[in-house]
């Protein structure tokens, strides 16, 4: 979830960031640029009173016209020395009064054309247009009209190079992105402190309820931070896990206490039974029948009791040597096998270790190897095959019993069940049922599959790893 929700997080603040630093970026370009045309404004100003005495002087055939024309270009000629900035004086028909260089000339057309006739017309010439830093030969024009009695009678222009001014921009842009950059290692900060906060109780959640999902009942949801409403969502899921772990642990001591109340009264039954048949005839069929019967609801209420002490077991996992235990109970199980005239072999690796119970995963062994030679008849064989698949020690039990159908897979393992074509051997149903529970307290798994052409394949999988030191 946080692999979804930080991206989502970081993209909306970066498009925040972005929305506020282009405007930014922008208007600090347009400031430097308006100082720059201030700064020419002034100085056309005072431009523009040297060149009124100049054609004042001219107007009234003055003889100081040429020594104030002289000191005018003179001045223009030190300012353009100093700052680099093109400076002229054109009179109304474009012929110049005074200008620095000696060869410049107004544009013929264009912006600054249109410039010179707003000045010619009395109004200050527009701003010009934004020069930014990658334009490397842009130029600022400047146009102010010269008026005398009221009357326009010449235009100052001044045309500047941008290129410290494109520098001061730059630079400030620099600073700005720095800034941004800050901003936004601060907000992927935030975001992630936010998404921990947010997400780390939905995470303790899941753990506990995968947990719980798993076998581990006890699994629990500590108190901790978090927005109120998952904290309280962590309140309910305790008290829910409370109930049903009080609602499973009366069923297992309700069956618990009937299998063990139960079989007293079997007994004495069984019993009477027997002295009953001491006084009927010798191989009566009915009370064989009511042995049998008797027999199995023994083997019943065995299983019943198995079964709830397997769901309440807690599991003492450890690192054991499988491929020993696997070998061992083979040879445990061969004679059984010989009696029944089924061969009973072990393959695969000779030594593989795993974490499980070593006494959970025996008596799970055992009920598979059990069931796979009840169902396989005379002359087949039953394989117990140890291998080792990523990080799970697989050990695989494979008959050749009639197998079941693809249907009756689906249901193999639930209680008390059993193929209809089955119900003639012996058996209650809970022998798989208890051997999943015993795996899984573990962290191992049961599977099934057929074997063909015919047969059941069981598959014990314990971790490699232990499972406690896993993250949840």
């Amino acid at each position: 979830m946080r692999a979804r929700l930080l991206p989502l997080l970081v993209v909306l603040m970066a498009g925040v960031l972005l929305a506020l630093g282009f405007p930014l970026a922008v208007a600090l370009a347009a400031g430097q640029q308006q100082r720059v045309v201030v700064d020419r404004i002034d100085d056309s100003a005072r431009f523009a009173a040297l060149a009124q005495f100049v054609i004042d002087a001219e107007g009234s055939k003055s003889s100081g016209a040429d020594e104030r024309r002289a000191t005018l270009q003179l001045e223009l000629a030190r300012y353009q020395e100093l700052y680099g900035i093109r400076v002229g004086i054109f009179r109304r028909d474009d012929t110049a009064i005074a200008r620095s260089p000696s060869e410049w000339e107004l544009p013929a057309e264009g912006e600054g054309r249109e410039a010179f006739k707003e000045a010619l017309a009395g109004r200050r010439s527009h701003d010009p247009g934004q020069v930014w830093p990658w334009q490397t030969n842009g130029r600022i024009l400047v146009v102010s009209p010269v008026v005398l009695d009221g009357d326009v009678v010449a235009v100052v222009a001044t045309e500047s190079p941008t290129g410290q001014m494109r520098g001061k921009i730059l630079r400030g842009w620099l600073l700005i992105a720095a800034g941004l950059s800050a901003a936004m290692l601060m907000s992927f900060g935030a975001a992630l402190r936010l998404t921990s906060w947010v997400l780390k109780p939905v995470q303790t959640l899941d753990a506990a309820a995968h947990g719980i999902a798993t076998g581990r009942m006890n699994s629990r949801v500590a108190a901790g931070g978090g927005p109120p409403e998952l904290r309280r969502l962590a309140r309910s899921f305790n008290e829910m896990a409370d109930n049903v772990e009080e609602v499973l642990e009366q069923q297992r001591a309700f069956v618990a206490d009937a299998s063990h109340q139960l079989r007293n009264p079997l007994a004495a039954l069984l019993l009477r039974i027997e002295l009953l048949a001491l006084e009927l005839p010798e191989g009566n069929e009915e009370i064989a029948s009511v042995r049998t019967e008797g027999k199995r609801l023994t083997q019943v209420l065995d299983d019943l009791l198995d079964l709830a002490l397997a769901e309440h077991a807690t599991a003492e996992i450890c690192l054991i040597d499988i491929a020993g235990l696997a070998a061992e109970r083979v040879t445990a199980w061969r004679p059984y096998a010989e009696e029944k005239g089924v061969r009973l072999t072990g393959t695969g690796r000779i030594a593989a270790t795993g974490w499980a119970d070593p006494i959970a995963l025996s008596s799970a062994l055992d009920a598979v190897i059990d069931n796979a030679l009840k169902f396989t008849p005379t002359g087949e064989a039953v394989e117990v095959e140890l291998s080792v698949e990523g990080d799970r020690v697989l050990i695989v039990v494979a008959d050749r019993g009639p197998g079941l159908t693809e249907e009756e897979l689906l249901r193999i393992g639930d209680r008390f069940w059993r193929s209809g074509r089955h119900q003639n051997i012996k058996g209650s149903g809970l022998g798989l049922s208890i051997s999943r529970i015993l795996l899984a307290a573990g962290g191992g798994s049961l599977s099934y599959e057929q074997n063909p052409p015919h047969g059941l394949r069981v598959t014990l999988a314990v971790p490699r790893t232990d499972p406690a030191a896993l993250p949840e």
